[in-house]
């Protein structure tokens, strides 16, 4: 189990409405949600189940009303001392989230009913969590406060999650105290005589958690003692460690889980009969544990580390295992992270030189900075066990690169198709070759030119059309100049978002709408290129001058040619009725390619944006800045997103800077799923300086261009907080490749885009 205190996903207010409340248990995942009055005392609980039994009794529904009027009022709760083992007995019945409360009923955290997962401070370590990644100080630190504090600050840099000391009261643990070690073999008189030197007391110790909490690193500390269980306990500790000394030691472990606090226990120098009696003790205990998989020798010989016994240990103790290394190097971490250790520890130090064993099995800063690298790309390349799917850029890419099935001659309705009509060429917008007998041999249900495409629904019913559609906000299409036709033939948008290539710039605008005499019967929006003759990606955050100017020339070229394009159109503006001019719709830039920067550095990387955008004369056109994902999509290869992204910098820069936005809610969608950020709560800062609209569904952190309702956006939230903040802003659906095949793509988006807006 865990214990939450982190209580801002788990809570709403009695009196906030149901809508609210079902949007936060959307994205806690939990579905489950605790209401507390204004003074945090708990009045309810609201499930799924609640609120069908609510929905399936009301006479009438709306969501306007109070959560509370569709809660279970009798919610079960527990003292916030209560023990590890009354918490789990509290769960069951469909039970899994049980209110902690202190006197009076006021909540202050929400057991959790997981055995896979464990919360070390503010991190979770479960399956699909990143690894935890523990700087192991111990005494490296020399018996120098003043040495541990710059080792904590070291593993800051360094990426740590946790750095971890160690706690003993030599009197209590050790037979002759700390008097000395006369008598003793050779092996613990070493020992003793090293902690005699560099053993830090509680005291000093604790003036080191004190200043990591200072500089945001958690806390871990193995606890030899019961003495230094209950200091550490007294203290706050967020977690206590085991060490392989201590696995046997059952008297030790049952002190430490009385005290509820989450423990970390190492296996070195154990046989499975003892590990399997440990397992025993600790989970009857019902306190939150894992276990580390770990070899007790200093250096550990590669032979002897055995990483596939993690699989094994996760059997037998079925909660979250991971690997305490003292090996040379990082790269048998990254190896074990790879086979499901969900927390690394490393010892950690400046120079491995230095007295003790510890050191010379420690990793280096930089070593260090770069085992956390490594497992975080592996992380990402581990993906899931799941059915292979193509990935968003393999899909570019595929679309670019693979072979379609084209019509080899124009075929008419209703023929007969036969091998002499089905050619094999690229690129990949239609079927795949591999259709190739399933097509032939089928009666046709539309005309084909020579080389135009067949495409999925060749080879059943006739593809979707546009019709006429009903919707509360003005609607557009994507598309380019030479598609306009196609698009418009079965129905007339509001608007028409053309999305220009660079190639579209250079292009003669009267040339492009000659044939439309007395101009087109709509109004238009513009979508500026990134991607420029000789790979040059729009950026006006470069610091490189001659990147950043020609970024600003790019743009006021696009400008102007939006604003050479309202003569063609009987609207001048998307919005019926509009007079302020053509949304231009903009990616504005920020993208590295290795790596995400610092967060300090995205605000001058804005003010380098703002300072670019005043150089472009946009009078006459609504420029907006569009919303983007952390990791977008350029010629099938990805690269990292700074700005625009988290939904709170990019509301403060168009607050500060009097800028509208282009809300690209499938970006966006990715973003919150990237920052671990409820979408509603994105919404809400987006979209009260949002001007236009890409709806467009979206999962992960990079799927994006997905058709609506297939993917997780809660579009029915969605709607109602737009109609609420973003009244009348009018919107494209932009599928990705929704323009093939006659739009079918978009003319599906928008049948069911229709029941919400």
């Amino acid at each position: 189990m865990i214990i939450e205190r982190d209580l801002t996903p788990y809570v709403v207010y009695s009196g906030d409405p149901v809508l609210r409340a079902l949007e936060k248990i959307t994205a806690n995942k939990a579905r489950v949600i605790f209401l507390v009055d204004s003074h945090g005392h708990l009045d309810g609980v609201l499930s799924d189940g609640d609120f069908r039994r609510w929905v399936s009794s009301a006479a009438s529904l709306t969501t306007d009303v109070p959560a509370i009027e569709a809660a279970n009022t009798a919610p079960r709760s527990l003292p916030v001392g209560s023990s590890p083992a009354e918490i789990a007995h509290a769960f069951g019945s469909g039970i899994d989230h049980v209110a902690l409360v202190v006197e009076r009923g006021h909540l202050v955290a929400v057991a959790i009913n997981r055995a896979d997962e464990l919360r070390i401070g503010r991190h979770v370590v479960a399956p699909d969590a990143p690894a935890l990644l523990i700087s192991e100080i111990g005494i490296n630190h020399q018996g120098e406060v003043s040495l541990a504090k710059q080792l904590v600050d070291l593993s800051v840099e360094a990426g740590a999650d946790v750095v971890k000391f160690q706690l003993r009261d030599m009197d209590s643990l050790y037979r002759q105290g700390s008097s000395g070690s006369g008598g003793e073999d050779l092996g613990p008189q070493y020992t003793l005589d090293l902690l005699a030197k560099y053993n830090l007391d509680a005291d000093g110790l604790f003036e080191v958690f004190d200043h990591c909490k200072d500089v945001g690193i958690e806390v871990m500390c193995t606890a030899w003692d019961p003495v230094s269980v209950d200091r550490l306990v007294d203290y706050g500790i967020t977690s206590l460690k085991v060490a392989s000394a201590d696995m046997t030691n059952h008297a030790l472990l049952r002190h430490m889980a009385a005290t509820g606090t989450p423990m970390v226990i190492s296996t070195g120098m154990s046989t499975e009969g003892e590990i399997r009696e440990t397992v025993e003790v600790v989970r009857s205990t019902g306190v939150a544990h894992a276990f580390l998989h770990c070899q007790s020798t200093y250096p550990a010989p590669f032979k002897d580390i055995n990483l596939a016994y993690l699989t094994r240990l996760a059997e037998l103790t079925q909660a979250p295992v991971g690997y305490s290394g003292h090996e040379r190097g990082f790269h048998v971490p990254v190896a074990a992270v790879a086979l499901g250790a969900r927390i690394i520890e490393k010892h950690f130090t400046i120079d491995r030189g230095l007295e003790g064993n510890d050191h010379k099995v420690s990793l280096l800063p930089e070593e260090f900075k770069e085992m956390v690298q490594r497992v975080r790309e592996v992380e990402e390349a581990l993906g899931t066990n799941a059915p292979r799917a193509v990935s968003t850029g393999e899909m570019m890419n595929r679309v670019n690169l693979a072979k379609s099935l084209v019509a080899a001659r124009r075929i008419e309705v209703g023929e007969v198709l036969t091998d002499a009509d089905v050619d094999i060429k690229s690129p990949g917008r239609g079927l795949q070759p591999n259709a190739y007998d399933r097509l032939v041999g089928r009666t046709t249900t539309r005309a084909l030119d020579a080389g135009d495409f067949f495409y999925a629904t060749d080879l059943g019913d006739a593809a979707p059309r546009g019709r006429a559609y009903d919707f509360r906000r003005p609607w557009g299409l994507a598309v380019r100049y030479h598609d306009i036709d196609a698009m418009t033939k079965d129905t007339t948008p509001d608007f028409l978002e053309f999305h220009f290539s660079y190639k579209d710039l250079d292009l003669p605008v009267a040339d492009v709408f000659a044939k439309y005499d007395g101009g087109l019967p709509m109004g238009f929006t513009t979508h500026s290129p990134d991607l420029f003759a000789g790979d040059f990606l729009l950026n006006l955050a470069s610091e490189d001058d001659v990147h950043w100017e020609r970024s600003i020339r790019e743009l006021q070229r696009v400008v102007d040619t939006t604003r050479e394009m309202q003569q063609h159109f009987t609207r001048h503006a998307d919005a019926k009725g509009a007079t302020e001019g053509p949304v231009i719709v903009a990616s504005l830039g920020g993208f590295t390619t290795d790596a995400f920067v610092a967060p300090a550095e995205r605000e001058r990387m804005y003010a380098r944006v703002a300072e670019g955008l005043a150089r472009v004369d946009d009078s006459g056109v609504r420029l907006c800045a569009q919303t983007l994902p952390p990791y977008p999509w350029y010629m099938g290869g990805q690269l990292y997103c700074n700005l625009f992204v988290d939904p709170r910098d990019t509301a403060a820069f168009a607050e500060q800077f009097d800028r509208r936005l282009c809300f690209d809610v499938s970006h966006s969608k990715l973003s919150a799923n990237y920052l671990g950020m409820s979408f509603a709560e994105a919404t809400d800062l987006l979209a009260p300086h949002t001007e236009h609209l890409h709806l467009v569904d979206a999962t992960g952190v990079d799927g994006e261009g997905v058709q609506v309702g297939d993917g997780e956006i809660d579009w029915a939230v969605l709607a109602q907080q737009l109609d609420a903040m973003s009244p009348g802003v009018s919107f494209i659906p932009e599928i990705w490749q929704g323009h093939v095949n006659d739009g079918e793509g978009f003319w599906i988006a928008l049948e069911r885009l229709e029941q919400w807006f």
